[in-house]
């Protein structure tokens, strides 16, 4: 028999340890004191989620996997992301996390840890139990790991039951924080949302906004305190999504409305674009030095502390922005405006059922995709690759706003080859955009004597790099296209969002 994870919301005495197995004592380990814990997990709280927990206590870090296996090792550490740790068994068990993601302080409290051992007459040992104590104000849980000794499958099996009888239910660590720490609701960044089949398209408009308004709102402390990038980029992407309703949701808002809108939310935009631009950069700050060979790394690494200057500064400019009393007034009678019927003026759009307007502009932008896709070649001007590229993110959005007004087996498989036409794409444009922004370096007069020489050799090596591998995406595209308009895709965009009669 296997390792049996239990969770229990008090202490047992060991008298009830004993009554649990027949022919049975219960013999403790030596009394321990409680010690401090803290839980560490991401801001999406991607730990918890694999069912596993990760605290810190006594100087080391304790993960326990779903199994109920406990692996230890220091916590001495150079940063707070997974790869900040010192090498050892629970790093490696982390390997699987977004490397972008840092751990983050999520609460703390007081640990027992506790031994105990079902022995017979013979003081033969039929069970060993591995009890961890997890208390918070009033709140006390403890997570029980059987684990029987070969041969003595009975007594687990017999204890399981009293456990079970007496409260005590299957668990996984990762409920620990849940009983301990009631108020941490998982981030999650693409709220899925449904529509009763009567919803209005203005009524799914306003609840579409209104739920990336608030991821966009939860991002906003971990982008203040720069715990990690990603906070930017679920932010930026979070107000990306939401001009991409106003943009797409045509005659759903009064026009004067809507131009209002785009303005707003373009605004609040705007001041972030430099920040993670630079962020971009320095991230892939390893994939820059392996394009280029030793001889040109000096110049890197002086382009590298421009930006990293320059990211100082971009940061400084978000964080004051952030935090100022105009911004959060706009933020906060945005949200209002969007959680309050009848708040925006409707256009003749907004009272169109969301499933048939929905199936309208998916329809609408797919036919887009196909007739941009279809002319693009080696000549292709990259504005127009650039325009395909928006035109798939548009059609993206559209899918999984409304993803659960449809059989999910069918778009999961629409958005499988379209996401890997968007990765192509992506790239592309980032190479695009990587050698405009190196160009506009050389050419700002930033960099200064030898430096500005060594940086432009460098740059300009980079930018040939670029500029090849731009080429190469391109041609990707066109594959990846081929892939994309396949019949079978081709018939499930059909069946799903076009109706009948209507004009092709």
């Amino acid at each position: 028999m296997s390792n049996q994870l239990l969770s229990y919301p008090k202490a047992l005495p060991l008298s009830d340890w004993s009554n649990m197995a027949s022919g049975l004592s219960a013999q403790a380990g030596e009394d321990v004191e409680p010690s401090p814990f803290t839980v560490l997990d991401c801001f999406d709280q991607s730990i918890r989620q694999s069912g596993r927990l990760l605290i810190e206590t006594e100087g080391a870090l304790v993960l326990m996997e779903a199994d109920g296996r406990l692996l230890r090792q220091p916590a001495a550490r150079k940063g707070n992301f997974v790869a900040d740790l010192a090498d050892g068994p629970v790093k490696h068990h982390l390997s699987d996390m977004s490397p972008l993601r840092c751990l983050l302080d999520l609460g703390q409290g007081e640990l027992v840890k506790d031994q105990l051992r079902l022995v017979d007459d013979e003081e033969k040992t039929h069970l060993r139990v591995d009890v961890l104590r997890f208390s918070k104000d009033n709140k006390t849980v403890s997570l029980m790991a059987l684990t029987p000794v070969r041969g003595y499958d009975k007594a687990q099996k017999q204890v399981t039951k009293g456990l079970l009888t007496a409260g005590a239910s299957v668990a996984t660590p990762g409920q620990i924080q849940s009983v301990l720490f009631p108020d941490l609701v998982p981030y999650v960044a693409k709220p899925k949302l449904s529509f009763a089949p009567e919803t209005t398209a203005v009524a799914a408009a306003n609840q579409i906004i209104a739920a990336y308004l608030s991821v966009a709102r939860q991002n906003e402390p971990g982008t203040i305190a720069d715990f990690d990038t990603e906070f930017l980029h679920d932010y930026r992407v979070a107000l990306r999504k939401i001009r991409s309703v106003l943009s797409l949701f045509k005659g759903v808002y009064g026009d004067a409305a809507t131009a209002e809108l785009k303005q707003r939310f373009s605004d609040l935009m705007a001041p972030t674009g430099a920040l993670r631009d630079l962020d971009v950069y320095l991230l892939e700050q390893d994939y820059y030095f392996d394009m280029l060979p030793e001889n040109l790394h000096e110049g890197l690494r002086l382009m590298f502390e421009t930006f990293a200057t320059d990211r100082k500064d971009a940061l400084t400019t978000v964080t004051k922005r952030l935090k100022s009393v105009a911004y959060n007034r706009e933020m906060a009678e945005l949200q209002v405006m969007f959680e309050t019927p009848g708040e925006i003026v409707q256009g003749p759009q907004g009272g169109l059922t969301v499933g048939d307007y929905a199936k309208r502009l998916i329809w609408k932008r797919y036919r887009k995709v196909c007739k941009t896709a279809a002319k693009i070649d080696d000549q292709t001007p990259d504005e127009e690759v650039h325009e395909l590229r928006i035109s798939c993110k548009k059609l993206r959005y559209l899918i999984e706003f409304f993803a659960p007004q449809f059989d999910g087996a069918e778009i999961k498989a629409i958005l499988k080859p379209l996401k890997k036409l968007q990765d192509n794409l992506g790239l592309f444009n980032d190479y695009s955009v990587q050698q405009e922004s190196l160009q506009a370096l050389i050419s700002s007069g930033r960099l200064k004597g030898q430096t500005a020489l060594k940086a432009a050799q460098s740059i300009g090596a980079l930018i040939s790099i670029l500029h090849g591998r731009q080429l190469e995406e391109r041609a990707r595209v066109v594959q990846s296209f081929a892939g994309f308009d396949s019949q079978g895709t081709r018939e499930r965009f059909r069946t799903l969002f076009h109706e009948k009669g209507a004009q092709s």
